[in-house]
């Protein structure tokens, strides 16, 4: 997320020589890796062992965040801000959702919104403090100041996580083939997978599109914090009404939402448009990034928790990856955003009628097929 704040920032400043498509790589990245390290970090939580990975990968991260200070040349953002920045995230993110499933279980939709709400707050306190800071202090100052809040929030983090079950060694190793046989597993990652080649285009470039259509750059600069506000609050509803009709029965119409609102945004081309999007766009959005490990959560042993969910997130990362590059690339080569637009739009809807079939195979399911 810090990454997506600063797009904008680095093409006008820091690196206008970068193609938008050459910036994204570095939000895509640590997005990316954001996710991968799940399959890893799940096993080891599902054996017993996290608590030591999350303290190295903590300091990590408060380390990194600090060396993007230093940064100056685009080599350096992508080593330490996309792939540095966010292996550590991905050492401390599995384990931290596996652990929520331990403490909860007849509100367990309610909690995963609430901790996802986590993202939403930094999504849109991050932007108002660059926004506000690189003009006062520089953007030394500015990283350098968010090292400290960060040294903070995982301080707390390491401080209180903890596992309620024992630990479980499972049979089938690292990545569980086996998992794949349950097809409606199988069709629900190869949904999230086609979802994020699209969802996280309008969050990375709707600051960037409205310095496009002319709006002034200090209003493009909060959209992103506007998008994630609103997001929490599609996080927390959508978990509270998750747990009385099932994930997938939240997910599917939201998520539509989501992708109607990526086509309709490249035509958003004033100051209010764009906020409506923004407002709208993340609350359909944050039911999606809330729900989304949840569906897996059911579909096995709580012992299992974490192995299950580092599969799924380990193989989104490659649809995170490739996404905003791909909408950078089509933005480089049609200067514009529309043809950006009806493709993110595409594969999120594309996702939801994958989504649909998967929510048809399970119907039968107590959690899952709620109607």
């Amino acid at each position: 997320m810090i990454a997506q704040v600063f797009q904008a920032y680095y093409s006008q400043t820091l690196l206008p020589n970068s193609s938008a498509s050459a910036l994204s790589w570095i939000g895509s990245i640590q997005y990316a890796l954001t996710f991968f390290p799940s399959l890893f970090t799940g096993r080891l939580f599902d054996l017993g062992y996290f608590r030591l990975p999350m303290f190295i990968f903590s300091v990590a991260l408060v380390a990194c965040t600090f060396l993007v200070a230093q940064c100056t040349q685009y080599w350096h953002f992508l080593l330490c801000q996309g792939i540095a920045l966010g292996l550590s995230t991905g050492i401390l993110f599995g384990p931290t959702l596996s652990c929520v499933a331990h403490w909860f279980k007849k509100r367990r939709s309610l909690a995963y919104g609430v901790v996802a709400t986590g993202s939403s707050i930094g999504g849109t306190l991050f932007p108002i403090v660059v926004h506000n800071l690189i003009p006062r202090v520089g953007f030394p100052w500015t990283m350098r100041i968010f090292g400290f809040i960060v040294f903070l929030l995982v301080g707390v983090g390491n401080l209180i996580l903890r596992r309620r079950l024992p630990p479980v060694n499972v049979s089938g190793g690292l990545f569980n083939l086996k998992a794949f046989k349950y097809l409606p597993f199988t069709v629900f990652v190869l949904a999230g997978f086609i979802c994020f080649l699209g969802l996280y285009t309008v969050l990375t470039y709707i600051d960037s599109s409205a310095v496009f259509y002319g709006v002034s750059s200090n209003l493009a600069f909060y959209l992103v914090a506007i998008a994630n506000a609103s997001s929490s609050i599609g996080r927390v509803v959508c978990g509270f009404l998750s747990d009385r009709t099932g994930p997938l029965n939240s997910m599917i119409p939201m998520t539509a939402i989501a992708g109607i609102l990526t086509l309709a945004w490249p035509y958003a081309r004033t100051s209010t448009s764009l906020i409506v999007v923004a407002v709208l766009y993340g609350v359909a959005s944050g039911a999606f990034v809330a729900l989304l490990s949840l569906p897996v959560v059911a579909m096995g042993e709580i012992g299992d928790i974490g192995r299950r969910q580092g599969m799924l997130f380990s193989l989104l990362a490659v649809g995170a990856i490739l996404g905003p590059p791909i909408s950078g690339a089509i933005n480089t080569a049609t200067h514009g955003y529309t043809a950006v637009g009806f493709y993110a739009g595409s594969m999120v809807l594309a996702g939801v009628a994958i989504l649909i079939v998967c929510r048809t195979m399970i119907t039968g399911h107590l959690y899952l097929g709620r109607v």
